[in-house]
């Protein structure tokens, strides 16, 4: 079985995207990964170069800034990084440019590889949403619980709308597997002044400058305690690949985590998900098992 991992990044140093850790935690799984670069001002190419490790391939792209609707130009990179990967690929395996995959995880996935029937386009794996610092996990409905982050080659799979998940022809939801693995995601969780970059440069995909001066807040650094949605305290453990990411830490954030936040809505939504087993609102897969 051959597996290829695929992901995408600009300017990963300038915003502090974790995407050397993001790398190396599917790099077990992988014979290859293929990293598309998008054309930067901070080094980045060399980041990836420098990690000296030879199943990764980098392929240089430009990325289209006009296209500021949807988040519609992360769609189109992780497509050029899929299109990328082997013709020998019987397993593709996705990353974002925040998130990083738990080891404890690799199991369950390389047995679901091997294992998952042939009607199954993808796998399903479960997400933790970190907020403010390594302390502190989404708990109201608002985050995504699954998503598919690995796909069968071959069958006209691409990227959906903001690079969130897959489709098929025609325009179809994938058949997905659930697994037992857990994908951290940190894209909330940085030193405040590169959060606050990233804000004013993130949103820009999605918005045009007018929306954007009315929403976002011009600042030094970003305010971690702005709109802040419901939390709880992690207690688990980290994937290790984060272990010199978070002892550099240098910020704190505290919240008071005996405040609900949680509407109605997102009552409603976690007690059917926790309790009930039914995923309300959006999914973006159909699941088979």
């Amino acid at each position: 079985m051959f597996v290829s991992g695929f992901t995408f990044i600009r300017n990963a140093v300038r915003y502090d995207y974790p995407i050397v850790e993001a790398i190396r935690s599917i790099l077990p799984l992988c014979d290859e990964v293929v990293v598309a670069v998008g054309r930067s001002e901070d080094g980045t190419r060399g980041l990836i170069e420098g990690m000296g490790e030879p199943r990764v391939r980098v392929v240089e792209t430009v990325w289209d800034d006009s296209l500021r609707e949807g988040g519609r130009v992360l769609a189109i990179e992780t497509d050029k990084a899929l299109a990328a990967v082997s013709p020998e690929s019987d397993w593709c395996v996705y990353i974002q440019g925040d998130e990083v995959l738990h080891e404890d995880g690799l199991p369950a996935l390389r047995a679901a590889m091997a294992s998952a029937p042939e009607e199954a386009d993808g796998l399903l794996v479960k997400y933790r949403h970190f907020y403010g610092s390594y302390d502190y996990v989404g708990a109201s409905a608002g985050w995504y619980r699954h998503e598919i982050r690995a796909i069968r080659p071959g069958r006209g799979i691409y990227s959906y709308r903001d690079a969130q998940g897959f489709r098929k022809p025609p325009d179809l939801p994938l058949r997905a597997v659930k697994v037992d693995a857990w994908m951290h995601h940190y894209g909330w969780v940085k030193e405040p002044a590169a959060m606050q970059r990233k804000q004013e440069n993130f949103h820009r995909m999605w918005h045009d400058d007018a929306w954007v001066a009315a929403h976002v807040v011009p600042a030094e650094a970003f305010d971690y305690g702005r709109d802040l949605r419901h939390l709880a305290r992690f207690t688990g453990t980290h994937p290790a690949v984060m272990a010199d990411r978070i002892a550099r830490r240098n910020w704190t954030f505290e919240t008071d985590i005996s405040v609900d936040r949680r509407t109605l809505k997102d009552r409603v939504k976690l007690f059917c998900a926790e309790r009930l087993g039914l995923e309300l609102g959006y999914t973006n897969y159909r699941l088979l098992r």
